[in-house]
């Protein structure tokens, strides 16, 4: 009974997480419409090899993600296109908390597997990238369990505790080790060979164990590799001949090496992130990297995580482009060591952890007053923007009571009780549930362009030709995507007559002359101006189109 309410808790936390609420907010920022697009492109068309966006080949990345969600798209039919596009970004973090519980079970025992099973999965920074139509989480994803599948072939899952072992071979691990080492190569690139490679390379020198290392070069885990990563590069390169200059020189080393792509950031720039990634068990990791320091944890596995977000976290800082998605490989590996350290709890330490606790929850309870209380001042201007620190002071209550459980810590199945992990998860898993309203309860409209998209949709305005003035990237994208068309880009160097898309009221400035603009509709919701070009024909010598008329 205890085990079948345990799966029953954790099949709860996962689904709510990871899989609830995918649609509640369109496709937002330039990437998600466009890798939607290429998805839904590829079940129309059946072209599997080439990424093509607006008919266009399209090799910024590989196509893990476009497989996953044109399979979707073909699955779902008319369903929501969110849900099929970021379904595989759900389902491989999925897969990457699955490969690490099963881990931590193996190795440290079942207490340290319910701790991850609380700590990863509502995780504000799993959350979000698993509800993301980006390349991100499947390339997290992917590496986790090749790395999960390493730390098998190293040996590095023996356990002092006597248990059944799961139906796991050597040439099982062999096989699931370069395949999903192959799948992250098809999801972002070669960049999964050198995070793989330098983690246990680091690994294998300071533990003097270089010969466990070679392991990884078995025959049978190289062509298990090939096999999958490489069929598609040399299909791709050989349709293509831009393909290997486009994606391995420009999207990989100058990405890395060149700030050409502006994402220029300081050199610790993903401490923060990840402490963010970790909210609201932002107080418990940074007492667990204290802790860490101190311990002498001398597990082989331990180390090996160690190294796994350690060289992540420097490989990135090094790059002259910097992303908040790209040091998400190493937030799994980070989930682990942190439900191994309140695992080891020891009596010097628990007092220290149930403090540090108590503190996380004081500071968010302060945190959500401070919410409240600025949605009163705020309330009589602007009913939205008190509807907004309601929800945020909410949030941050959940967070409170999340670590204010905590302090109940630590459980063992031997003393009965409540368990701790599933208590705690409690309120977060609330919290995502009720994503919706925190989520309409921040923006002032819509951040996407669905809405956009269902107002030109009308019949009034799709008669009309309709054209996007100054607009933001990602909106513009999105806006193609729900359309289903490019929409073209108003030049005031040629005017038309239609429809014009704005943010702005003012629209004098990109329609010249003899072309007025008029009737200014507020798209309610969208947070855009649809305005109405149409020519001034007492302007008598300019003809349509705004060409001087020819003299009889």
């Amino acid at each position: 009974m205890q085990r079948a309410a345990w799966a029953i808790l954790i099949a709860i936390t996962l689904y709510v997480c990871y899989f609830s609420n995918l649609d509640v907010i369109g496709f937002v920022g330039p990437d998600e419409p466009r890798y939607a697009w290429i998805a839904r492109d590829m079940a129309e068309t059946g072209d599997w090899v080439t990424p093509r966006l607006y008919g266009k080949p399209w090799f910024e990345k590989p196509p893990l993600l476009y497989w996953g969600g044109a399979l979707f798209f073909k699955l779902l039919g008319e369903g929501p296109p969110e849900v099929a596009a970021r379904l595989p970004s759900a389902i491989s973090a999925l897969l990457a908390t699955l490969a690490l519980a099963w881990l931590a079970w193996r190795t440290y025992g079942e207490e340290c597997a319910r701790w991850l099973l609380l700590f990863l999965p509502t995780s504000v920074g799993m959350i979000g990238f698993s509800h993301a139509a980006a390349t991100d989480m499947p390339f997290a994803g992917m590496l986790t369990v090749a790395m999960a599948c390493a730390a098998v072939l190293l040996g590095l899952t023996h356990s002092d505790e006597d248990k059944p072992i799961l139906p796991f071979t050597p040439w099982a691990a062999l096989l699931l080790f370069g395949f999903f080492l192959g799948l992250a190569v098809l999801a972002k690139g070669p960049a999964a060979l050198i995070l793989c490679g330098g983690a246990v390379s680091f690994w294998a020198v300071f533990s003097k164990r270089w010969r466990d290392a070679l392991r990884l070069l078995h025959p049978a885990a190289i062509v298990a590799f090939c096999v999958t990563a490489l069929p598609w590069y040399i299909l791709c390169a050989r349709r293509n001949p831009d393909f290997f200059r486009i994606f391995i020189i420009e999207h990989n080393f100058k990405r890395y090496l060149t700030p050409e792509f502006q994402h220029i950031q300081p050199f610790w720039y993903y401490l923060p992130i990840l402490l963010i990634a970790f909210l609201p068990w932002i107080v418990t990791l940074v007492w667990s990297m204290w802790i860490g320091l101190r311990a002498r944890d001398h597990h082989p596995l331990t180390s090996l995580l160690l190294w796994w977000s350690v060289f992540c976290m420097v490989f990135f800082s090094i790059s002259r482009s910097k992303l908040p998605g790209y040091v998400l490989p190493a937030v799994p590996a980070i989930g682990l060591l942190l439900a191994r350290s309140v695992q080891n709890l020891e009596r010097p330490h628990s007092r220290s952890f149930r403090a540090c606790a108590l503190a996380g929850s004081f500071l968010f309870a302060i945190a959500a007053l401070a919410f409240f209380e600025i949605g009163k001042i705020t309330a009589p201007h602007s009913h939205l923007h008190g509807k907004a620190g309601t929800a945020y002071g909410l949030l941050a209550l959940s967070f409170s009571l999340a670590n204010l459980l905590l302090i109940f810590a630590r459980w063992h199945p031997s003393r009965g009780g409540i368990p701790v992990p599933a208590v705690a998860a409690i309120p977060l898993v609330a919290a995502v549930f009720f994503a919706p309203y925190f989520v309409w309860s921040t923006f002032e409209y819509d951040p996407s362009a669905r809405t956009i998209a269902n107002e030109i949709r009308k019949p009034v305005i799709a008669s009309s030709d309709v054209y996007v003035g100054p607009f933001s990237r990602g909106r513009r994208y999105g806006l193609n995507f729900y359309l289903g068309r490019e929409v073209q880009d108003w030049d005031p160097t040629h005017p038309r007559v239609g429809m014009l898309l704005l943010e702005e009221r003012d629209c004098k400035e990109v329609v010249p002359a003899p072309y007025v603009c008029s009737r200014a509709d507020w798209l309610a919701g969208a947070g855009a101006f649809l305005y109405s070009i149409t020519l001034n024909d007492s302007l008598g010598r300019f003809g349509r189109g705004g060409q001087p008329k020819q003299e009889k």
